[in-house]
């Protein structure tokens, strides 16, 4: 069956349906999360707030064509809600890729995904979000407005924002890289 319907059987209280729409979901639903809270326990938690919200309101869904922005919506939202309530609490994860390239070098991959992972973590919650769904999750900067429930300008200025405080990370991390003083035998370290 087509989302639609399974919406629609949803809409009406069918169980069945809900699961499998939530089954087809809560992976990418997942991923999502973890990326925005850095931390795969709160991000199961924001997803299972999501779906519960989901259940629960999903009579009151007006086209379900939009179905998933609007569960994108409702799983980021309950990220953000979760990052306050835990503002103080350090919070650090391992990004994982979402479509892993082959790659020979894995070193450089390595470092690479250190210099990303540690640009990110400089974002805040909202900033970090753009990024996650627009770059990680390849979602038109359209539908990461209907998702986040915010104007497509504020979703630009935002995700230019977070790519310039990301470059400023990145492009500290490289200087600070850079040898500045040579070794005796006249060759750079």
């Amino acid at each position: 069956m087509d989302q639609r319907g399974l919406v629609e059987r949803a809409r009406r209280g069918d169980h069945d349906a809900f699961t499998e729409l939530a089954r087809g979901a809560v992976t990418r639903l997942e991923r999502a999360a973890r990326l925005i809270l850095r931390d795969p326990e709160l991000a199961r938690d924001a997803v299972q707030e999501a779906l519960i919200r989901a259940w629960h309101d999903l009579p009151g869904l007006r086209d379900p064509d939009r179905f998933d922005a609007w569960l994108h919506r409702l799983t980021v939202n309950a990220c953000l809600d979760l990052a306050r309530r835990r503002r103080r609490r350090v919070i650090e994860v391992e990004i994982d890729s979402i479509d892993a390239p082959t790659v020979s070098d894995h070193a450089s991959a390595l470092a690479d995904r250190e210099i990303v992972d540690a640009a990110m973590r400089r974002l805040d919650e909202r900033g970090r979000a753009i990024v996650v769904l627009h770059y990680f999750l390849g979602m038109p900067l359209t539908d990461v407005a209907a998702a986040l429930g915010i104007p497509i300008g504020t979703v630009k200025s935002r995700l230019h924002r977070a790519l310039g405080e990301m470059r400023t990370s990145v492009e500290t991390v490289e200087t600070d890289a850079t040898p500045t003083s040579p070794v005796p035998g006249g060759q750079v370290a």
